[in-house]
């Protein structure tokens, strides 16, 4: 191992089985997702969704999908990287941390059918008001902030920052840190919100902070999975590992701005949401964007073998979603479908990295090698389905269709917009396949009996 290697050992014993388990709470949520998913996009695509009866439980739908394909799939494989910080040995409270996450991901999943049929569509953790869904949210960020909390205080000891792994673990570390600010500022958000406000108000209000909060532990997680998946393929990264420990705390400073903004603002008042958005704005990519570079440098020199075609891939695709997210976040311009194309190139950006580097942590965790020209399919036809999808949704909100809207409130009346929405659902639809693809892909490398190549 080089000083320049960014991998980081598995650990054995129960740290390991633990995080086979998140790993296996993390696929679940894929799965739960898909599911929703195909419901929403056959809702939104133009003559098929004049077909259907149930186009107004597209809300509802949305809820569930975007919970659990990104508050729920991000978050539990962050428990999954919390695992590798766990000292020997450990796990205990950590499996109790991942049994109260995984009781929490199973009523959100169910909410639906055990309450009120309530969705409202805020941003970052958008909600079903009934009582089943904020116990399942409540018990799964509990699990998920008690496994943080746990991974940071039984951690490894640190390689150093003259080390690569050093300076992974570092970045880990820090995203860990981020997490748990993130749900202590939805506490107080919570605590001082003015009782008056309801419905989507009340929400909006409560989840923005710690939503902006948390995006810096996807950022942060997103640069641990790009030098990994550059490292593993061949390409060491060109970064000193002082120079990426000093990204990582370069990453992680403008949270920091977090508790001064709730000390000078209340939730929902013009100030805190200017704040919190200007704090994402500006320091988002302070330290994405260089270490970006540098991992797209070392995919450049990675090693060519065939089998480490998959990692390169995910590596480039990521890359790739990640860059166009970012542009088309500068295209916004009023509330139309702009707005989640720009933030679905930065989720499928991360979650295409976090499929790559499964299938590199499959065999670290006890399974068989995943198969390679599968997987490598795969991750075309997701990256490249999703983006078709946010090619269509950012062509379509340049024609003024509106987000958060199915069926005859999109105002498809017009050919241009039918083959703008028309690209979006073609895309999500192929993005669905590789999702679908990538769940059965790992079910192979779990169950089957023996490896493939």
């Amino acid at each position: 191992m080089t000083d320049h290697d960014y991998t980081l050992p598995i650990p054995g014993g129960s740290a390991r089985r633990l995080a086979v388990g998140w790993l296996f709470l993390a696929l679940y949520s894929l799965i739960g997702a898909g599911l929703v998913v195909i419901l929403i996009l056959i809702a939104r695509m133009p003559v098929i969704h004049d077909m259907i009866p149930w186009t107004g439980s597209f809300k509802t739908a949305l809820v569930i999908h975007v919970d659990l394909s990104v508050l729920v799939w991000f978050l539990s494989f962050a428990g999954l990287l919390a695992c590798l910080n766990l000292r020997e040995g450990a796990g205990r409270i950590g499996l109790a941390a991942l049994g109260v996450a995984a009781t929490g991901a199973l009523l959100i999943t169910f909410s639906p059918f055990l309450g009120a049929d309530a969705p409202y569509m805020n941003n970052y953790v958008p909600v079903l008001e009934n009582g089943a869904f904020f116990l399942g949210l409540i018990l799964f960020l509990a699990g998920v902030g008690g496994m943080s909390l746990y991974a940071l205080m039984v951690s490894r000891p640190s390689e150093g920052w003259s080390k690569g792994a050093g300076a992974l673990r570092f970045g880990l570390r820090t995203g860990l840190v981020i997490l748990i600010v993130s749900l202590l500022t939805w506490v107080w958000s919570y605590r001082v919100l003015t009782k008056g406000l309801d419905g989507v108000i009340f929400y909006e209000a409560l989840f923005w902070g710690g939503g902006h909060v948390l995006q810096f532990t996807h950022t942060q997680l997103v640069i641990v999975a790009w030098l990994w998946l550059a490292s593993a393929s061949g390409g060491m990264p060109n970064l000193t590992p002082r120079v990426t420990a000093f990204l990582f705390l370069l990453g992680a400073l403008p949270v920091a701005m977090a508790p001064i903004l709730h000390w000078r603002f209340i939730p929902g008042d013009p100030g805190f949401q200017a704040g919190f958005a200007d704090l994402m704005k500006y320091g988002g990519g302070v330290a994405a964007l260089p270490a970006g570079l540098a991992a797209f440098m070392a995919w450049k020199k990675a090693d060519p073998d065939i089998r480490f075609q998959p990692l390169r891939l995910a590596l480039i695709l990521s890359l790739v979603l990640f860059g166009v997210g970012g542009v088309i976040g500068f295209l916004i311009q009023g509330i139309n479908v702009t707005i989640p194309s720009h933030y679905h190139g930065s989720i499928v950006s991360v979650t295409v990295a976090y499929m790559g580097l499964t299938y590199h942590l499959l065999p670290g965790l006890g399974f068989n090698v995943p198969n390679r020209r599968w997987a490598t399919r795969q991750l075309w036809l997701y990256g490249g389905g999703s983006l078709l999808h946010v090619a269509g949704l950012a062509w379509s909100g340049m024609l003024g269709i509106q987000r958060k809207t199915a069926g005859e409130a999109q105002g498809l009346e017009t050919l241009t917009k039918k083959a703008a929405m028309g690209l979006t659902g073609a895309g999500g639809l192929i993005a669905v396949i590789g999702g679908i693809l990538f769940l059965v892909i790992c079910y192979r490398a779990i169950r089957t009996p023996r490896s493939e190549t």
